[in-house]
Formats: structure tokens, sequence, C-alpha cells
């Protein structure tokens, strides 16, 4: 059962359909003036709408472009007796649903259309109701850890997540810093719009640019097509930009430009198209030092950090260890179809001990490991399952380990960590240091930047 708002100046016609789709079981309301209609679509919910075009004191066109104002949710269903190719461009340019032409097969036409309207509306209800569970479960399962500083990211998101506020969320690599985007995204009256996002680090200027943009065709050399860029492409939802410390002052002018003025110009293009995106940026460098050693725009900085979120490293928050480690169990071992259940006695003491320099996406990729090699026997993982990388910072008394009369200079140590990586990582991709960036889930810049201060 819907409820219905008939409006034509033609009793009969109203009488007609009242009729009809009473008998389909629908509450249904008949008014014969635009101006009557007015007042019952401020202070009634309804799902479909029916209405004449022609009518004395208020047209169809008119009062379409009143109930979109008033944003009210029916499927607009505009009749008449008298068609125009203009009128009809103009009904489906402010969203109405149907253009209907009255004929002696009227009655027949508007019960098949209103019976997919209704059907449209229950699939988006539907939509709606999972994706609410979808962000329930993303939110308690996706996002995991018991630290209060977890806590309080999560809190921060339900909380900025309504707003239309830019959000800067830093931290090192492997954090989870696009899963808490991705999470503000979902609790945001945007979720029903795309989610897109771009890696900064991954383009030259050039074509972060003709991605970021689009471009006409001919715009450069390999221009073939017109191509609609990401920023439009995000219109209505989010755009999520990660690594935005890598981008140039020059790119930085013209991102600071879309948010200031909602446009975007594609290359080659003569017209500004207007775009309303919101804007999530996450980072792993310091902007603040790159402002200060003007590496970074200080406008764009502010502009763009409305709402920091920082995410702490996982040696941060230690007691968030475990229920990711076994969150990732669980995940594995179901996509995996292996009978594993739970970590060996030891296991989690090695978890615990090493400092994952790599962070989250480190110890996934670790328990994903022990998860692919691990047999089925006891349903365990054992320590011997886990990465060499891991182990290697087993109990420090059986490794032999001493510490200087000065103790040890952790700083160094955790170098030390980061050279191993990279070195180990540049060896496997038999040294082409793109696809080594691949394996470290960086970016190309950060790659050299790392291996320039570690001297490889």
């Amino acid at each position: 059962m819907s409820r219905l708002l008939i409006v034509d100046d033609e009793k009969s016609i109203c009488q007609m359909l009242e009729i009809t789709f009473r008998k389909d079981g629908h509450v249904v309301e008949t008014v014969t003036s635009g101006q009557f209609a007015k007042k019952k679509i401020e202070s009634q919910v309804y799902d479909v709408i029916i209405a004449d075009i022609r009518m004395p004191d208020l047209t169809g066109i008119e009062l379409l472009d009143y109930a979109r104002a008033t944003e009210s949710p029916a499927a607009f269903i505009l009749i008449t007796a008298v068609p125009t190719m203009p009128t009809a461009i103009q009904a489906l340019n402010l969203g109405a649903y149907r253009y209907v032409i009255k004929t002696d097969k009227l009655v027949e036409e508007l019960k098949l259309v209103v019976n997919r309207a209704i059907e449209e509306l229950a699939l988006r209800e539907e939509n709606a109701r999972l994706r609410r569970e979808l962000l329930r479960v993303f939110a308690q399962e996706n996002i995991v850890g018991r630290s209060q500083k977890i806590a309080a990211i999560l809190e921060m998101v339900r909380t900025v997540a309504p707003t239309n506020s830019t959000v800067l969320i830093t931290g090192e690599s492997g954090t989870g810093k696009e899963l808490i985007a991705r999470a503000i995204h979902e609790a945001s009256q945007r979720r029903d719009k795309a989610f897109v996002s771009i890696n900064c680090g991954a383009f030259p200027e050039t074509l972060l640019e003709s991605e970021l943009f689009g471009y006409f065709k001919g715009a450069f050399t390999g221009a073939d097509t017109n191509r609609k860029g990401i920023i439009e492409s995000a219109n209505g939802g989010t755009l999520f930009l990660d690594e935005i410390g890598e981008t140039s002052p020059s790119m930085q002018v013209k991102l600071l430009r879309v948010l200031q003025e909602r446009t975007v110009r594609p290359l080659g293009g003569t017209q500004d198209i207007f775009v309303d995106v919101r804007l999530i940026a996450s980072t792993n460098r310091d902007l603040k030092s790159m402002v200060a050693t003007s590496q970074f725009r200080e406008d764009f900085y502010y502009r763009i950090s409305v709402i920091p979120i920082h995410v702490p490293p996982l040696r941060e928050r230690r007691e968030d260890i475990e229920p990711l480690a076994r969150h990732f169990l669980k995940k594995f071992a179901l996509e995996m179809g292996k009978p594993v259940k739970d970590f060996e006695a030891g296991v989690l003491s090695a978890l615990l001990r090493y400092p994952w320099p790599g962070n989250v996406r480190e110890l996934e990729n670790a328990v994903e490991h022990a998860i692919a090699v691990s047999g089925e026997r006891n349903g365990l993982v054992r320590l011997e399952h886990l990465p060499e990388a891991v182990t290697g910072f087993g109990p420090l008394e059986q490794k032999g380990i001493e510490f200087p009369d000065g103790g040890l200079d952790f700083e160094n140590q955790m170098a030390h960590v980061e050279k191993r990586y990279l070195a180990e990582a540049l060896r496997q991709s038999g040294g082409v240091r793109s696809r080594a960036a691949e394996l470290l889930h960086m970016s190309y810049r950060s790659f050299r930047h790392y291996a320039k201060k570690h001297g490889i």
C-alpha cells in the first residue's frame, strides 16, 4: 500500500484515477488545484504524485519544481492531453519520473508506471536499509581495535560524517587511513553517491591533472576521446585524495580553486563544470613542516585540514594487535577455506613483541601468510607459520641480543628494520624500484625518499 496524490483540474480525471488506485489498495488523495497540491505536499509525504501539466493556477511543471525544492521523495508523474517536446524535456530535466500522454489507455498506462515507480521506491528503501546495515558491520568489524585511540577516532567519524567539511587524515603508511575515509563516507548523507579514490603519488603531475580534471579530444598528444575526470565522477559523493603531500604546489593551486569555487575545467575545455564533492585527503608526511619549508602551500593546507584526524601507528596501540590478528585470522581462513581457528601459544606473544613498521597492513599480510602456509593439523597457526621478519623478533634471550651499557637506540633499530624491508623488496622485484614500491604499498616518491634516507 502506497500513498498517492492526484492533481488535475478535471474532476472526472481525479475521480476515475482515485477509484482505480483505491481498488489496487493504495491510499489516494485528490485535489483540483495546484495551490491546494502545494499545501498537501507541505504537510504529507507521498510515494507518487500524478499531476496534470496544464492547470489554470499552477502548471504541473511548476508544481514539480516546488516538490523538488521541498525535497519531496515522491516519484512525480506528469500527464497531459497536449504534449510538446520542450515541455517533456523540461519535465525530465526537473526530475519527473515519467511523462504520460492522456489517451483512451491512460488508466492502463498509469497503472504500469505507478507500479514500476513503487517497486523502484521499495528497492531504494531496501538499498538504504542494507547500506545502514553495512555501515554497522563496517564500523564494528573492519575498523577493529579496543584501544582508546581507536574509540576516539570512531567517535570523530560519527561526529564529522554528517557535515561537508574537508577532512585530513594523517598517519604512517599502512595504518588504515583509507578505511577511515570510507567510514566517513558511509556514515554521511553522500553514502548513496560515489566514493572515488586516487593516489596522488602514483602519477606524474601532468598525468595526475588529466586524471583529476578530465580532458577533451585533442587537448594533448594521445587524447583521442573526451574523458570525464575523477573529480567530476565524484560529483555528489566523496573524493579521497591519498598521499596529498606528494602533489606539487601548482597542483595544490588547482585543487584549491576546485574547493573554493566548486568547479572544474577539463583540459582543452573553455567552460567550468559545477561539482559538489566532499574532499577527504590523507598523507603520511608532516605537512606542517612542509609548509614551514615552503614545500606545501599554506593556504591549501588550512583548506584541507578543517577537520584533522590522526591515526596512530600500531606500535602506539598494542592493545589493538590481538583483536586485529584474530579478525584477519577469521577473514583469511574463510577466504582460503582452511579450518584454522586460533593461534598456538606463543604466536600472539611474538606478534605483540614485533614493532610493525608496516603497521596494520603488515600485520594483515603476516596473518595471511601464516594462514596460507599452515597445514590443517589442530587448526592452529604455529610460530613457524609466521614470516621470518616477525619471528626474527622473538624472545630476546633466545636471540642472544644484549643491550649495551648505555641502552639501545630505538630509532636506529627501527631504521634498520626499514632498510631491511626496502632491500628485500628490491631483491624480490629484481631491482625495479616501482615494483618494490608496490610490494611495500607505498608511492614511488615515498620509496625514493626512504631509499635515499637509507643510502640504498
